[in-house]
Parts: structure tokens; sequence; C-alpha cells
């Protein structure tokens, strides 16, 4: 008689993130009086970066949508100034991942826009774009700038194309784009990229899920599954799956996991709950954090993602009584790393005309960076240019640490540390002494006590001499660095010299302790001589 074998799984996971919360922004942190659009459109409204936040608003005569620097919390002047070039309601912006001052727009009529926003800020409204893309018969819902190559912009209309576009040209109008993608028959109502954008998933009014070659525009996999209405779809990473949300047969809220290789069944479907509004799908590669968004809602859903079954682990669930039209997310470079933010959302409050900031955070006592929580994550620069990846090169994203002070490293390149440089080299003597101390003279005693407070003294005088170049460079940084223009700069700045002067007052303790004990010893020694 054999016995099966069984392998137990416990129920409960351990997992770093089973805790995390969010927290929503105090009200001096929030932007009050905001003209939030009121479109019927299912987009979000709100596009951010660590400089700036725009919001699609209302605006008579055509679209416009207004952009405020992310500091510039409160209320908002009812003059404040709006970029205003479109001839009908905007429907989509988003940034340029590699630039924090160019934004892209769509509209409903049937063009998309390029804008340069000012270092300075705007003092009057923006008419001029720097690019106009004409191609597109019909109102353009949707763009998206490609994750890895400069200057290569995505959109689809209600014509049922999608249009590739190659911005890198001094033309202010392009009338063709470099590829017209004509594989679906109804209108797209998302579109997402993995990692290295080599891939396009798309989802359609016709609820079918397409995996599509945007160079060749072939589709490599299609969904053809009946018990799931897919709306909105998303790569998770370097996973090798997709996410969709919709609704099931009985017409519930419904999340599913699919294999990117094989869209015929999914892996994992996830019913949320019988209400209406349209569910945004947000993932975070860093963290393996799935969070469900919906539009009317006030409460934001989190899951884990593993690659194994059960596939979505629940975590928990931020609640609020505050219904969301839209919703914006600052990229993972702008997070608060201080108070272990992983991700923040901006929320658009239409009944207050109010944008609130919600921070998901994970509880942690140590106020020091926190490595575990925070891996290498995308970066500002392309890994591509527009014709590189036009010839058919791929290549993933470039790679940033979020520890403060630190400089991004290329995709799959191991960072190197930049040792300090200091006039002359510190010997580093052990901290302490295991089992018996080893026998030494009076002599090597006091002569390596000389050397450490020589070290000492050579250092503080440095220190003196950094500070003195600094009084009289005004503002240069401790390797003589430019002064900062921004205040992500400065921000930077200070959290490097934080983190120097916290290093130099760690190596001060180290060297009190070893003089005290150098001391002890000396004291020990001479008794021990006087004895005898």
């Amino acid at each position: 008689m054999t016995i099966a074998k069984m392998s137990w799984q416990p129920q409960y996971r351990s997992s770093k993130y089973r805790h995390v919360f969010g927290k929503p922004a105090n009200k001096e942190s929030c932007y009050d009086c905001v003209p939030i659009t009121r479109s019927v459109q299912d987009n979000h409204f709100c596009a951010v970066n660590p400089v700036f936040i725009a919001v699609v608003t209302e605006c008579a005569g055509g679209g416009a949508f207004i952009v405020i620097p992310l500091q510039q919390s409160g209320k908002l002047d009812p003059h404040h100034p709006k970029v205003c070039g479109h001839r009908g309601n905007v429907l989509d912006i988003k940034w340029n991942p590699f630039d924090d001052y160019v934004i892209a727009s769509c509209s409903e009529d049937a063009t998309v826009k390029i804008w340069d926003i000012p270092r300075h800020l705007l003092n009057k409204n923006l008419t001029d774009p720097r690019k106009e893309l004409l191609g597109h018969t019909r109102r353009v819902g949707l763009i998206e700038w490609h994750p890895t190559a400069s200057n290569i912009i995505f959109s689809t209309g209600y014509d049922y194309k999608i249009m590739i576009w190659n911005i890198d040209n001094d033309d202010p109008v392009i009338y063709s784009p470099v590829r017209t993608i004509e594989c679906h028959k109804d209108v797209i109502l998302s579109m997402s990229f993995n990692t290295d954008g080599s891939l396009l998933a798309t989802s359609c009014k016709d609820r079918i899920i397409r995996v599509i070659d945007p160079r060749q525009g072939t589709i490599i996999q299609e969904s053809n599954c009946k018990t799931h209405k897919a709306s909105k779809v998303l790569f998770l990473g370097n996973m090798n799956m997709l996410l969709s949300s919709g609704t099931s047969r009985w017409n519930n809220r419904q999340a599913a996991l699919w294999d990117q290789n094989d869209l015929s069944v999914p892996l994992h479907q996830e019913d949320l709950d019988g209400s209406s509004g349209l569910i945004f799908p947000f993932y975070d590669c860093d963290t393996n954090m799935l969070y469900i968004v919906g539009k009317g809602d006030g409460n934001i859903r989190y899951y884990e993602v593993c690659s194994q079954k059960p596939y979505l682990q629940y975590l928990n669930e931020y609640r609020s009584n505050l219904p969301q039209k839209g919703i914006g997310v600052l990229p993972k470079r702008g997070v608060d790393v201080s108070t272990c933010e992983v991700f923040r959302f901006y929320k658009l409050v239409t009944i207050k005309s109010l944008i609130e900031p919600v921070s998901m955070i994970v509880p942690r006592r140590s106020e020091s960076y926190q490595d575990d929580i925070y891996p290498m994550t995308t970066g500002t620069q392309p890994a591509l240019t527009a014709r590189e990846w036009l010839d058919g090169i791929n290549r993933g994203p470039v790679l940033m640490s979020l520890k403060p002070g630190s400089k991004s490293a290329p995709y799959q390149v191991p960072v190197t540390k930049e040792e300090p440089k200091f006039p002359i080299p510190i010997k580093e003597p052990k901290l302490m002494y295991e089992g018996k101390v080893p026998t030494r003279t009076l002599w090597e005693i006091e002569y390596k006590t000389e050397i450490i407070r020589e070290d000492r003294s050579n250092k503080k005088a440095f220190e003196r001499l950094q500070d003195s170049k600094q009084a009289i460079s005004n503002g240069f940084d401790f390797f003589e660095c430019p002064a900062p223009k921004t205040e992500n700069e400065l921000l930077q700045m200070f959290y490097k010299q934080q983190e120097e002067i916290r290093r130099l007052r760690d190596q001060i303790t180290q060297r009190d302790v070893q003089i005290k004990q150098l001391e002890l010893e000396i004291k020990n020694k001479r008794n021990s001589t006087a004895s005898y």
C-alpha cells in the first residue's frame, strides 16, 4: 500500500509588507480649490512626477490642464495659469519618464501635443506646444511613453488605431507616425508595456486582451475567456504575468491573473465586490505589490503578488469616505525613504475640489535607510535612443538607488561605491578584542595611542578646511559640486551631508573607545611594572 505524500503549506505567509498601511496627508499638504474636470472618460486625469502634479481641469472654449509644483500645497490661486492649447477636452496627460519638465496631452480634437514646462514655473497661460502630432482621424483617448527608449510615444484613439511617434526631430508638427498598429476592432481601453518595452498589452471594448509586438504590429497572444470581461490590463514587471481588471459573468468587479505566454485561461480570478465603478490597477515591481483603486470609491485594496499559487495574497485595505474620480501615482524615485514610504497616490476628490496625497508606509522603528524595501529602481536615464529601439534593440531600464547621496547605475551592473577621499590614509584598528588581550609592551601601546590621536587631529583639520572652502564658495558641497539649482538637488545634498556627518561621528566614537581601552592598558602596564 502506497501513501501519497502531501505538501503542507502554512495558512499565513511571512511577508515584510503584511503591515503596510495607508496614511492620508494632513490638510496643509493637500491641494485645495482645484477645478477638477467633470469628464466621464475612464482615465486617471492626473499625472505626477517628483517636481510637478498635473490635473485635467474644466475650461471654457477648449481643453486645458493645470501644472502645480509638488511642494506648492494648500489653496490654489483661482487665476493659476493653465496649459490650454487644445480645441477640445483633454482626455489624458502623461509626464515624460526621462524629463520632469516635458508632458504630453491628447484631446478630443484628435491631436497629441508635447509641452515644455518652464523651470521658472508658469506665470501666464501656456498655449504654444513644442510639438503637435497629427495623424488620428477621431479623438485620441490614451497616450503612453515608451519605458526605456527616449522620445518614443504611443497614442490610440477612437479610430481603433495605435500610432507610434518618434519626436526626436526638430519638426514642430509631425503628420505621420513611424508605425501604425491596426489589429483592433473596437475602442482600445488601456495599454501597458513590459519591462524593456518589447511587448505591448492592450484591452479593448470587445473585452479581448492582446499581447502585441509593437515594432511589427503583429498579435502574439490573444485571450478567449468568456468568464472575464477585461477593461484594464497591466504587465506585472518581470513575473511573466498580466493582470486585468473588469467584471465577471455576473457583473461583479473582478481581477484576473494571466500567463503572458498563454492567454487561453486565466491563472487566477479574484472577485472584489458588486459595485459598478471602473477599477484602476497599479503594480510596484520593486515590492511585488498590487494596488486596486476603484473609480467612485474611497478605498484602496492592496495585495502581494507571487509566482506560485495562490498568486494573490491579500494584505489590507485603505478606507476613506472621500470618493476619487481619478488618481495619480508618484514614481518610485520620488517617495520619502526617511518615513519608509513605498508608494504614494494622489486622489482627485471632485466633490471637494481637493487633491489628497495618500502614502503607503511600511512600519519600521529604525530611522535609518531600509535596504530590504528599497531595491534598485527605474531611474531618469533612457536605456535606448529612439532610432536604436526602432532598429530592433531591446534593453532593460537604467536603474538607480534610492539611498540618499547615491548615484544611478546601469541595468544589471553592480553598483560600485565611491570611497571617501581624505588627505592621508586613516588606519582602522580593531574595535573590540576577542578572547584574551595580546600582550604588548608599554612602548607599543603608547605609540598606537599617538597614531590614533594624530589621525583625529588630521581629520578635524581636514573638516575645518572643508568648512572654510564651503564658506568661501558660497554653497559648494563636500566634493566641490556646484550649488543646487532645484529643491530636489538641495534635498539630495542635505541627505549626503547628513550621511557624511553620521559616518564621521561613528568613527570619532570608535576612536574614543579605542583611546580609553589603550589608556587602560597603559595604566595596567605601569601598575604591573611598578609592583616589580
